[in-house]
C-alpha cells in the first residue's frame, strides 16, 4: 500500500527466536526504492533488544529468500526467519 506521504507499508512477520522480541502486528513504513537493509535498520532502532537476532535472520518475501540489498518498490510482507541450530 503506497501511503499519501509517499511511503510504502511493510508488514513484518517474525519466526523463531526473534518472534519473541517483536510485536505480532508490526508494520513499518519505508521510502520508495529503499532496501530491505534500511527497513531492518528501522526495526532494530525501534526494538534494539532484537538487534543481534535480526542481524542473523534470513529475509523472505512470499516463498523466496531475498538479500538485504533487495529494493522495496511496493507494499509487502517481510518475513524474518531466525537461524536454527540442531542435529
Amino acid at each position: 500500500m503506497l501511503q499519501s506521504n509517499s511511503t510504502i507499508q511493510i508488514k513484518i512477520e517474525a519466526y523463531g527466536a526473534v518472534e519473541k522480541l517483536l510485536p505480532a502486528n508490526l508494520v513499518i513504513y519505508s521510502p520508495p526504492h529503499s532496501d530491505i537493509g534500511a527497513a531492518l535498520s528501522q526495526v532494530m532502532t525501534l526494538y534494539p533488544e532484537a538487534k543481534n537476532l535480526i542481524e542473523r535472520c534470513a529475509c523472505a518475501v512470499g516463498e523466496d529468500i531475498i538479500p538485504r540489498h533487495f529494493v522495496i518498490e511496493h507494499a509487502m510482507t517481510l518475513v524474518l526467519l531466525s537461524p536454527v541450530a540442531g542435529g
